[in-house]
């Protein structure tokens, strides 16, 4: 399964680090030991379904632990039966330079 996480806390960051709280979510996915690539609106992972749905809540909310008054997530799923859908890689190996 595939997902990707774009957390919108408010404020965003503290004021010695812009992007605290989003820095907090990223390094929940880190923690997590899934395989993840860092994008400029969003960050993607893949694991087991149970990973992925589990992973989601931890992002959220470690903006919120991190400090922020609140957060949206926007996330997007991507699943196949079976467990078998197609890896990160498959979707954008041909497209990277």
């Amino acid at each position: 399964m595939i997902a990707e996480i774009q957390v919108l806390p408010r404020p965003v960051g503290t004021p010695d680090d812009r992007y605290a709280h989003v820095d907090a979510a990223i390094a929940t996915i880190e923690a997590s030991g899934l395989s993840y690539e860092v994008g400029g609106m969003g960050t993607t992972f893949e694991g087991t379904p149970d990973q992925v749905w589990a992973l989601l809540r931890q992002v959220h909310e470690s903006t919120i632990a991190a400090g922020a008054e609140g957060c949206l997530s926007v996330i997007k799923v991507s699943g196949a039966a079976g467990d078998r859908g197609p890896s990160v890689q498959d979707l954008v190996s041909k497209h990277r330079r």
